[in-house]
């Protein structure tokens, strides 16, 4: 957490956020989310400001639309991105059209394919599967419509022109770093037991969750200070289709029956936090060990946080959608005003992050990546996430509510 406090002077531009207040999964859990995810917001642009904090391609964004694509409003951290990002766009006097998909990739295709219609001069899109979108970002480049791939790699496409994301591998390798730290895996000789929940296959980010996690362990796991009592070691043994809450629910269900009937859980590690959400429910319900274990995960979803207070999750990554949002409107406007972004952005955006040319691969194209700094929260640093102003304490000072209007 290094420039956390810089998002503060990128939230005087919002009047609302809007968020479902509650995490689900994306398999529609049940859990208090707004699961009216298959909607569309089409707004006009806000009039132009010509206070001196506006910059010279802000105020040449008259009459430009911005086609923004969502996966779905039942996972709470999607609903936040996508309406604060509308509200960052429309600030800076953009047009936009905001559409969530309802985690179907035939509608999220449709949407785009809407979009590109309605002759949009930007799409930003965060893919439900990035191997679904290549003929219709083959269209959309055939109709001059530059494409930002938000927060998960489009893969197998040259249409796409930059990234912007969090640096997915430090968020896996977090995770792992605080389970060394608090196994103090450096000193003691263990053995611990620790089992891997890892996130959606069609997901181009959550295998470098997985593997920065895994590689940040690696030396403890061939030592056998860590022991893997199911064997699960691969990705593939570990994902979780859709990020589902339910299935990471089942799948821990089922590892706590098998292999840990009469044998200690030291460690859940869980790539994000709608399968913590799952796991700490399974350890809850049918784990018979006296420990309480490590439970990790990514987001800061409000569920979550309370179970962090609770002591059923240990910690979360949290990657700041202020942050993530800023970037990208810097990369947007950089792109509409006619230029060609490039190492010397980074210098202008709000937050802490790298330019990288080489990491993310498609398959057909190395994609330019704009990546952030996630950072670590815990029981005792939620008060930073009020600092970010997207969260509040609740009227008994206990729990972490929204500050977001629920749409």
């Amino acid at each position: 957490m290094k420039k956390f406090l810089a998002v503060l002077s990128t939230l005087v531009m919002v009047g609302t956020l809007a968020s479902c207040g509650a995490t689900s999964s994306s398999s529609d859990n049940g859990t208090g989310a707004n699961t009216n995810s298959n909607t569309e917001s089409k707004t006009d642009a806000k009039p132009a400001d010509d206070s001196s904090s506006k910059t010279d391609d802000s105020s040449s964004s008259g009459g430009k639309t911005v086609g923004i694509a969502m996966p779905t409003k039942s996972l709470e951290r999607w609903n936040r991105d996508g309406e604060y990002l509308k509200a960052q766009f429309e600030e800076a006097g953009y047009k936009v059209e905001l559409k969530y998909s309802d985690n179907d990739t035939n509608q999220q295709n449709n949407d785009i394919q809407g979009m590109i219609a309605d002759k949009v001069d930007l799409l930003l899109i965060a893919a439900i599967d990035g191997n679904t979108l290549s003929q219709t970002l083959a269209d959309a480049k055939d109709a001059g419509i530059s494409v930002i791939a938000y927060d998960r790699l489009i893969m197998n496409t040259d249409a796409v022109s930059y990234y912007v994301s969090f640096d997915n591998y430090t968020v896996g390798k977090l995770q792992g770093e605080y389970v060394i730290d608090a196994l103090d895996l450096k000193n003691s000789d263990g053995p611990f037991n620790i089992e891997f929940t890892a996130g959606d296959p069609a997901d181009n980010n959550a295998g470098y969750f997985f593997n920065g996690a895994y590689d940040a362990l690696k030396d403890y796991i061939d030592a056998g200070k860590l022991k893997i009592p199911s064997g699960k070691t691969k990705f593939e043994q570990v994902a979780t289709d859709s990020w589902s809450t339910d299935k990471a629910l089942e799948n821990m269900q089922n590892t706590l029956a098998s292999y840990y009937t009469s044998t200690q859980l030291d460690v859940a590690l869980c790539s994000n936090d709608s399968t913590a959400l799952g796991v700490a429910q399974a350890i809850s319900s049918d784990y018979s060990g006296k420990n309480t274990p490590i439970v990790t995960g990514q987001d800061g979803d409000i569920a979550n946080l309370k179970n962090i207070v609770d002591g059923k999750q240990s910690m979360t990554v949290y990657k700041n959608v202020n942050d993530e949002a800023a970037a990208t409107l810097e990369v947007s406007k950089a792109i509409l005003s006619g230029q060609t972004p490039d190492a010397s952005l980074v210098s202008s955006l709000s937050a802490e992050a790298t330019y990288d040319t080489e990491s993310y691969n498609n398959g057909v194209k190395v994609v330019p990546s704009y990546l952030l700094v996630p950072y670590v929260i815990t029981k005792d640093k939620l008060d930073v996430l009020v600092d970010t102003g997207l969260y509040k304490w609740d009227s008994d000072n206990k729990y972490l509510e929204s500050t977001a209007k629920t749409t």
